[in-house]
């Protein structure tokens, strides 16, 4: 995965689904029900991009390499079916080229934005279209987890809508070496969890795999951690009051989520190598000790995207070497089981296009990545794509997850202002793991808040 997606408020408790396929039309089918002043669609539409009815549509997006060819892949029957012609672009400076482009002129038809925030002040100049101009707003909202439009929301109306869902709320351990130990499969609790740890500790083994390093980015695992925690100890309404900056990033709730963590990751003998390992551990990196007939740590808490970075003997055999169970409640907390995740939301800058929003429906629906899906390390973020589309039993068990929770959180850092989401939040981490005290760092970030970002949902 691109490293973790930032910014902005997003919502809504996890409800029941209905099947509804997607039913998306050209035209303004159905203004977002909370109404609302907005850009793009009210007066016409935004018209950025290339020539118009030319069946050539551009995208410009994050992702490269192999996962650029299983997305070209999920396009090539649309492509022979429309006599449209897809041509993605991969930049992974992405946040920076997109805005170049925007701003000069010479903007894509379609950008897959791997942060909300790039997209939201888009929206709010009034350069990327609303979906409810294009797409069917209930229909689509039906089908995805719910909550996830909410992340694409600027002052009442949806400006994306996801193509690809990432789910972090997963702990992997080695299947066999873990059976072997007798150890708990599913703990009920985070408490239940220490439990397991002191448990595994006892037996001479470090319970935890935990790697952060990431070059400039080192430490937004560490943010993960953090996010996971909050949800759990306080809740969806406090996460959210403190993604928005309604309550301090320094409020006792929140330092008491670090010291929580702090009684996993600090405590002597729970992470392999210590604060020092876990710095210096490449996060893709962090699973390997785990495999091999003597394990050196069996336990890490990372998302769905983990699978493309495990050894490829074990990415081969998945359901046979790696399990993987969601990270449980905390007893005395929220009570429901609560996911974090977050995703790439499609954004359309060529309103007038007719192609280009014949490529947006199909991007955004549930027919949309079955051969990406085959290729593995992606998920739909539709309850209705077809799981047997997946490769094997493990990522069909994550999308299970991730449909049946109830409660699911876009990755809060991923919500706050850039200045602190992949700013203070990381090196604040990195800091904490080196000796800074919880309330320290809380307070240190806390002041590095920008007033400018404070925005209303």
């Amino acid at each position: 995965m691109a490293e973790p997606v930032r910014r902005r408020r997003m919502g809504l408790r996890l409800v029941a689904v209905a099947a509804v396929a997607l039913t998306a039309t050209g035209c303004l089918q159905n203004p977002n029900p909370t109404g609302g002043a907005g850009g793009g669609g009210l007066g016409g539409f935004v018209d950025g991009g290339t020539a118009d009815g030319d069946k050539n549509v551009t995208i410009l997006g994050a992702f490269g390499g192999a996962e650029a060819e299983a997305f070209e892949a999920s396009l090539v029957a649309f492509e022979e079916e429309s006599g449209i012609d897809v041509q993605y672009t991969p930049d992974q400076d992405f946040t920076t080229t997109v805005k170049q482009k925007v701003n000069s002129g010479d903007s894509p038809d379609i950008g897959l934005f791997p942060q909300p925030g790039g997209l939201l002040e888009f929206a709010a100049q009034d350069k990327v279209n609303p979906i409810d101009t294009y797409l069917d707003y209930e229909s689509l909202d039906s089908t995805l987890v719910p909550g996830l439009l909410e992340s694409a929301r600027y002052r009442g109306r949806v400006y994306g809508a996801p193509m690809r869902l990432a789910v972090k709320s997963l702990v992997w351990y080695p299947k066999p070496s873990w059976e072997d130990g007798g150890y708990s499969v599913e703990p009920t609790s985070m408490q239940d969890l220490a439990s397991v740890t002191d448990t595994v500790k006892g037996d001479g083994v470090a319970p935890w795999c935990m790697g952060w390093e990431s070059d400039q980015a080192t430490g937004w695992v560490g943010t993960d951690w953090i996010e996971e925690i909050v949800l759990r100890m306080w809740g969806p309404d406090v996460y959210d009051q403190w993604v928005s900056h309604e309550i301090p990033f320094n409020d006792e709730r929140i330092v008491q989520s670090f010291e929580e963590f702090g009684k996993l990751a600090k405590t002597e003998g729970n992470v392999l190598g210590g604060s020092r390992g876990i710095l210096n551990t490449p996060f893709g990196e962090t699973m390997n000790p785990a495999f091999g007939p003597d394990p050196q740590c069996y336990l890490m808490r990372q998302g769905n995207f983990a699978s493309g970075f495990l050894p490829a003997d074990v990415q081969s055999d998945l359901d046979a070497k790696v399990g993987i169970f969601v990270y449980p409640p905390f007893e005395g907390g929220f009570e429901g089981q609560a996911i974090l995740g977050g995703g790439d939301i499609a954004g359309l800058f060529n309103g007038n296009d007719d192609d280009a929003k014949a490529v947006m429906q199909f991007l955004t629906s549930d027919q949309f990545g079955g051969e990406w899906a085959k290729a593995g390390g992606w998920l739909s973020p539709h309850t209705t794509f077809d799981a047997t589309n997946y490769p094997n039993e493990t990522t069909r068990q994550m999308a299970e997850i991730a449909s049946s929770a109830d409660v699911f959180r876009f990755d809060g850092s991923d919500l706050m202002p850039k200045e602190v989401g992949s700013g203070t939040f990381w090196t604040g981490m990195v800091e904490w793991m080196s000796g800074a005290s919880s309330q320290e760092t809380a307070d240190k970030i806390e002041a590095s808040w920008p007033q400018a970002a404070e925005q209303s949902s």
